[in-house]
């Protein structure tokens, strides 16, 4: 998971200029040539390799537009087409966390270090961290591990090595800065610690978890890790910053919690309906609690919940999470408030990495929403 540029650079600006344009409410299904518009703007002359799915939600319906390629000879950009969502897994991790606390099989207050081996140490900060801890980025843990490889970053494939016996000679030998529950960091390896001690508990592996009490649930049947060969049928191809095809993320268990998961368009934007509350959903309960704890970020106006960001102007409040691996741009969000929501999904990585996708995403479901500096909590 690639390092973060702090920059105020909205790359996307041309088309969440164009959403801006089409007034305060949200998109009804029909108004889809403004969209189609602005994708063709932000996607340009990639469209020949690359290309963006975006999709728009409300009460009256749901529209969805594509532009550009997937980059694979007779693979259609469409509702079929399946993309690395990156770090929205964190919101399925979160999840998880949220449906074995219902059941009575965890405390969400439970410390992470009931549920990892006994030759597993973690050094406390004035008390242990908790699962729910981790869920909200406030471990005190940094956002990755300081045992990977030198240079990490410039491998196409860079955790495909990294195992849970390396996260454990981690954490085990990382003293915490800050208490936890006190201090925002975002931490892909705190979710990658989350989904270790989840999947021990039951007894699974982090994938068969996410498909028993995720997918299955949700009927979310081209949302996996190991890919079935009808969405390897539709998978796009990756294209680095250079717009080079790039292979897919492998990951190890240690951190499959963080960014692991592959999904289809379909299916993404079925598990937006359900987080909306759209559609009933066997864990409508659990999704909405993923929104009633908030800790604060370092960002003004922005809280985290379990997995979730939420970010509020005073008049309206976006819960969103963007997500960014090597060769794929994500993000999925919905107001609060008006039922309306957005996914936008590109088989490229915006140059340079920022919060491009971010800003235009909050821009699709809230016209004239300024979400401002997101850097911190991209990825």
């Amino acid at each position: 998971m690639r390092g973060m540029l702090h920059r105020r650079e909205f790359l996307l600006g041309s088309m969440g200029a164009g959403l801006v344009a089409l007034g305060g409410d949200c998109i009804a299904a029909p108004a889809t040539e403004p969209i189609r518009t602005a994708l063709e703007q932000t996607v340009g002359a990639r469209n020949k390799v690359a290309g963006t799915v975006a999709v728009v939600i409300d009460e009256s319906g749901t529209s969805r537009i594509a532009y550009g390629s997937s980059g694979v000879p007779n693979v259609a950009l469409d509702v079929h087409t399946v993309f690395e969502i990156g770090s929205i897994t964190k919101v399925m991790t979160a999840l998880m966390l949220v449906d074995m606390a219902a059941r009575g099989e965890v405390a969400v207050d439970d410390p992470v270090g009931k549920y990892l081996p006994p030759s597993v140490t973690l050094h406390e900060r004035g008390r242990p961290i908790t699962l729910l801890d981790l869920a909200t980025y406030s471990s005190g843990l940094p956002k990755l591990p300081g045992n990977l490889p030198p240079n990490w970053w410039v491998n196409p494939n860079p955790f495909a090595d990294y195992s849970v016996d390396k996260l454990y000679d981690f954490v085990s030998g990382y003293v915490p800065k800050y208490e936890p529950g006190t201090h925002f960091d975002y931490s892909s390896l705190g979710f990658g610690l989350l989904g270790i001690a989840l999947a021990r508990r039951a007894g699974k592996s982090y994938e068969e978890l996410l498909i028993e009490r995720v997918c299955d649930p949700l009927g979310l049947t081209h949302t996996r890790i190991t890919l079935s060969a009808d969405m390897q049928k539709h998978l796009a191809q990756a294209h680095d910053l250079n717009l080079k095809p790039t292979p897919l993320w492998d990951f190890l268990p240690a951190l499959q919690g963080a960014g692991a998961a592959r999904a289809g368009v379909n299916d993404v934007t079925a598990f937006l309906k359900a987080c909306m509350g759209l559609v009933h959903a066997p864990l409508s309960g659990s999704l909405a609690r993923l929104l009633e704890t908030r800790r604060p970020t370092n960002l003004a106006g922005t809280h985290a919940g379990l997995g979730w960001f939420i970010s509020s102007d005073g008049k309206e409040e976006i819960a969103w999470k963007s997500g960014l691996t090597g060769g794929f741009n994500t993000f999925i969000g919905f107001s609060t408030r008006r039922r309306c929501g957005a996914l936008v999904l590109s088989n490229f990585v915006w140059q340079p990495l920022d919060v491009g996708t971010t800003a235009m995403g909050m821009k699709f479901i809230s016209p004239g929403f300024d979400p401002g500096d997101l850097t911190s909590l991209y990825l």
